[in-house]
């Protein structure tokens, strides 16, 4: 049985842990609520984009556009946005999954863009070729974050190096629920048309048009995806901290129950051994 000193340590150090675990839950939850706030103001713009493309997609379908081509599968692109820092419970081993099985079923002409020092990991550990990342992204992203990404990964797509490119990240729900989403970003496959579609009018032409869109719509993609990403990782840390900090401290307290218990002990043998040390006297 551990001594009463030993026992004495291990509660320090258990409520340093809680200390610590209980200011990564406030910090983690004042950057959650910035980070919610901006997926929430983002989202009406993306679904506007979609609706928009989806219209000029349905009257303009016989124009020809690089990143509407669809060809034979051969070479795979996964884009796979994850935090650059852990704790954040189950969310990294979640995308990771979704993004392994993914790997596994497209076989060896898969290649990655890491957006995350835990996607480059990744990469690293299932020999998957990295054909870029992109760490140390700001919590608070901007358009300008995700430009160079989107430049990639349409420069490759145009210029048939790749046949196929999906966007793995972590879609947010709630504070209590994130889910790990594996979507098709190139080709760009327009959404369903509306029920009642709007008849554009194009200036200069179709051609024009989507040539300034579709970019722009793939980068939207890309950045929503950032900020779904970082609300996510914000939420599942505040939670996984939350969890920790209260583990922590019913580790105290059962701790400083044995404590007690090895005091009471302590106290009663010697009180037994003054008992017997008078009775011999006696």
């Amino acid at each position: 049985m551990a001594t009463a000193r030993e026992i004495r340590r291990r509660i320090r150090s258990v409520k340093n842990i809680a200390k610590i675990t209980k200011a990564m839950q406030l910090v983690a939850a004042a950057r959650m609520r910035r980070a919610q706030s901006r997926v929430t103001e983002a989202r009406p713009y993306a679904d506007a984009l979609r609706q928009v493309l989806s219209g000029l997609a349905t009257q303009a379908g016989r124009v020809r556009h690089p990143l509407l081509a669809e060809r034979p599968v051969v070479n795979v692109l996964i884009i796979e946005v994850t935090p650059d820092r852990g704790l954040a419970g189950s969310l990294i081993s979640n995308i990771h999954r979704r993004v392994g099985r993914e790997i596994v079923e497209r076989g060896a002409n898969t290649s990655m863009v890491a957006v995350g020092r835990k996607a480059r990991d990744f990469a690293r550990r299932t020999s998957t070729q990295l054909i870029a990342e992109f760490t140390g992204i700001s919590d608070t992203p901007v358009v300008a974050d995700v430009a160079p990404i989107s430049r990639l990964v349409i420069d490759a797509f145009t210029e048939s190096q790749i046949d196929l490119v999906l966007l793995g990240y972590t879609r947010f729900v709630s504070t209590l629920n994130q889910q790990a989403v594996l979507e098709q970003l190139l080709p760009v496959v327009p959404p369903e048309e509306n029920a009642s579609p709007i008849n554009y009018m194009y200036e200069p032409d179709e051609s024009a048009v989507l040539a300034e869109l579709l970019p722009r719509y793939v980068e939207s993609r890309i950045y929503q995806a950032l900020l779904e990403s970082k609300a996510s990782e914000q939420s599942a840390r505040m939670v996984a901290m939350r969890n920790a900090t209260d583990s922590a401290n019913d580790l105290g307290r059962d701790l400083t129950l044995v404590l007690n218990k090895a005091r009471q002990e302590a106290i009663t043998n010697e009180i037994a051994e003054i008992a017997a040390g008078a009775a011999a006297l006696s």
